[in-house]
Formats: structure tokens, C-alpha cells, sequence
């Protein structure tokens, strides 16, 4: 079975088609990247699969599971970590995920060990507000694992973060695909997909145009990144 089948999905906003007919699966354990640059309808397409947004047609199973309407079964099996960090304010990072640890009835022990993976133990203490941009990246990374999930969406981890504090996201999240989790990860970097997933959907204007290995696409279209496989199947070059 599948961790996720997606089968003719569409979603329209007036006469903009945001999703058009985008169909994909994903294997158990697998890390899958979708990319493409704004406005090509990755946030839109995530945020079905994960329940979020009602598709206008199409089909999305989840673990075995209807995605919509929204699916209580599915809550404690999956993490979602939205573009933009959402945290209740005024509180620590240990406050903050001890509170999602506690929505899930995990014990707060098990919220504290995640700042540890995420190495923000010496920010223990400090507000979610005085964090930087790659700190409360890794806080909210750290928020939607915290209950085990074994389907993990990520919309945009590393979006306007410095070099250096992406690669530290980069390396997070190789050590979370490394205990087997699925992982599904919207990215408008070519670069991000290329060196972290096991396959990438190339998509634009609401369709997938590709769905393959990266390693696979730069060969198969003869090309030396995914840019250059952006480029020969849209005939223009990627912008984010």
C-alpha cells in the first residue's frame, strides 16, 4: 500500500486553476520532494493531501485513508509543518514543545528530547519570538514529530533562510528520512530537492510535469541540474 495515492486532484479560485489533474504516489518511507517555482501550486496541492483544503475533484488516500473531509484517524499518524511557523506566543521553545507534545498526550519528557535533536537545548529558555529564522524553522520541525508521526509534510523548511542555517535544516532532516519516516517536501529550490530527495514532481501552473529520481530527469533529458530539466520541459528558466 501506498503512504500516499493522489489521483486527479484539482482546485480553481475563480479562473485561475491552481491544481490541474496532478496524480502521484508515494511509498512508505520515502522522501519526496515537490518543486517548482511560487505560484506553481505546490502549497495548494499539499495542503489537500494533508486534509487542509477540499480538492474541487479528484481522489487522495493517506495511510489507507480518505484525506477529506478532514480525517480524525490520520491526526496523530501525521505531522505538518506549514510554511509559515505558527507558534503561541510569549512562550519558551521548552513551552512551546511541551504544549504540542501535551495536545498529543505525549509526556513532556519526550517534547524536551526533541530539543535535543533539534540542538536548540540552549534555547531552551529563550522566547519563540527571539529566535532566529533558522531556530524556529528547527522549533516547528521539531513541533510536527514530536507525537512519532509516520507521514511527515514540510512546506518550504529552509524558505529565506542563510546558507548556513539551511544546510543545518538540510542535515535534520536527512537524520529524520534516515529512521524511515515518509516525508513529502514542497521546495521552490531545485538545489534542496536535488540533494535531499529520494524522487522529485517538477510542477507548474498547477500540473506535475515530471516525477522521477533527480539523478534520473538530469539524465533522462540530458541536461547537467534540475534547472536545466525545468527549462526543456517549459521552455523558459526557473524562477522561485
Amino acid at each position: 500500500m501506498s503512504a500516499i495515492e493522489v489521483r486527479d486532484l484539482t482546485k480553481t479560485y475563480g479562473s485561475l486553476r491552481a491544481v490541474d489533474g496532478v496524480s502521484f504516489d508515494v511509498a512508505p518511507g520515502e522522501f519526496v520532494g515537490i518543486l517548482g517555482p511560487n505560484g506553481a501550486g505546490k502549497t495548494t496541492t499539499l495542503e489537500m493531501v494533508e486534509g487542509l483544503r477540499r480538492p474541487d475533484a479528484g481522489t487522495i488516500s493517506v495511510l489507507g485513508e480518505p484525506a477529506w473531509p478532514r480525517n480524525r484517524r490520520l491526526l496523530s499518524r501525521i505531522g505538518v509543518q506549514l510554511q509559515a511557523s505558527s507558534f503561541f506566543e510569549r512562550l519558551t521553545a521548552r513551552e512551546q514543545i511541551r504544549t504540542f507534545a501535551a495536545l498529543y498526550g505525549v509526556p513532556a519528557q519526550v517534547g524536551d528530547t526533541w530539543l535535543e535533536h533539534v540542538g536548540l537545548v540552549e534555547k531552551a529558555d529563550t522566547r519563540v519570538e527571539d529566535l532566529s529564522g533558522g531556530q524556529a524553522q528547527r522549533l516547528s520541525i521539531a513541533c510536527a514529530l514530536v507525537h512519532e508521526p509516520e507521514l511527515v509534510f514540510l512546506d518550504e523548511p529552509t524558505s529565506a533562510l542563510d546558507p548556513q542555517a539551511r544546510r543545518n535544516v538540510w542535515d535534520l532532516l536527512r537524520g529524520i528520512a534516515a529512521q524511515g519516516r515518509t516525508i513529502v517536501l514542497t521546495t521552490h529550490s531545485m538545489e534542496e530537492a536535488a540533494t535531499l530527495c529520494d524522487r522529485v514532481a517538477v510542477m507548474d501552473a498547477g500540473r506535475v510535469l515530471e516525477f522521477d529520481r533527480p539523478t534520473a530527469l538530469v539524465e533522462r533529458f540530458g541536461v547537467a541540474t534540475l534547472e536545466d530539466v525545468f527549462l526543456t520541459l517549459t521552455g523558459r528558466e526557473y524562477r522561485a
